[in-house]
């Protein structure tokens, strides 16, 4: 446990001294590809878990940001300053509201989550992703319909307090919670539902219960990205349209379905191949959508498919294999 927390401790001193060195090195344009990569790799993760995982299909992610996103700014401009007596959060003061917004993104997207969820009791396939879909168009509709927050002009007035350091942080706790989660039982029994839901049924896992879970725990995840995206950016709802859903799910495909590394890997080139192609001025979106085409009928299961990338595993091919017991190793 101790080494544990130590070893937390530790990786959230690198993220931060990272976030310190590049914010000063490199531009604020290349910065903002990484924190925008950052967020990506949060919803591609938390997407993973329901359709790559778990083997349902929501195509409404974008729907779950946009809660997180919307709650977590509402908290930072009408609830902290009246908390403060109308002076703004300094320091670790604001770090600490800023954390607390996040989880009330998290939280708030994650029963959102749960009321989707529900219908997975009976829907599945193409009609669960109906659901989703629609699920995602009325959270946007009605956002645009809220004068409070700001409605079609969008919200304005959300101090801008996410920095890389968050987003890393934020990425990291998503990658180290779902792996965790795939290592235990439940991961094991998410994954049977997967492979035959009827089986796993008649094997005495409680289907229905773990699909909800997989969508409460995705939505918080994707409630948090959109709790920091909303902290960073100027905030509308045309950043939450089912096509920013489809390219989380592109994301989620092409790193492998199933693959944690792999949707990491989807969801920074996804994210960075579009900036690279701007040489190509009118034309890039057209090679951008060829190189996804070839790409996927090069490899249809994904870069990784069902496999993770591992250091130690890359590390070993390049070891000289070990001489046999008791014997000298020479033939």
């Amino acid at each position: 446990m101790l080494r544990r927390l130590l070893t937390g401790a530790a990786v959230l001193v690198v993220v931060w001294l990272l976030d310190r060195f590049l914010s000063g090195v490199i531009n604020p344009y290349f910065y903002r590809i990484l924190v925008l990569s950052g967020l990506n790799v949060m919803l591609a993760l938390s997407l993973n878990l329901i359709n790559g995982v778990t083997g349902q299909f929501s195509i409404g992610h974008a729907g779950f940001m946009a809660v997180g996103a919307y709650t977590s700014a509402a908290f930072t401009v009408y609830a902290v300053p009246p908390l403060l007596g109308g002076s703004a959060p300094q320091g670790i003061v604001a770090g600490l509201f800023f954390i607390v917004a996040i989880l009330i993104g998290g939280v708030t997207a994650g029963a959102a989550g749960f009321l989707v969820g529900l219908p997975s009791m009976r829907l599945r396939g193409d009609y669960l992703a109906i659901v989703t879909l629609g699920f995602g168009e009325i959270i946007r509709v009605a956002i645009l319909n809220i004068d409070a927050v700001g409605g079609a002009r969008g919200f304005a007035g959300i101090p801008q307090i996410t920095t890389l350091s968050w987003v890393l942080g934020g990425a990291i706790l998503t990658f180290v919670v779902i792996r965790n989660l795939l290592r235990s039982y439940h991961g094991r029994a998410l994954l049977a539902i997967r492979e035959d839901e009827i089986a796993a049924e008649a094997l005495g896992v409680p289907t229905t219960r773990y699909k909800v879970t997989a969508f409460v725990i995705s939505a918080f995840f994707a409630g948090a990205a959109g709790a920091l995206f909303s902290h960073y950016t100027y905030l509308h709802t045309n950043s939450f349209t089912f096509m920013k859903s489809i390219e989380v799910i592109v994301m989620v495909v092409l790193g492998g379905m199933g693959s944690l590394t792999g949707s990491i890997l989807g969801a920074v080139l996804l994210t960075a191949l579009p900036e690279a192609l701007r040489f190509a001025a009118a034309d890039r979106l057209i090679i951008y959508s060829a190189l996804l085409i070839v790409l996927m009928i090069a490899r249809p299961q994904g870069i990784l498919g069902h496999r993770e990338f591992s250091l130690p595993r890359v590390f070993g091919r390049f070891k000289p294999p070990s001489p046999e017991p008791g014997g000298t190793g020479a033939k």
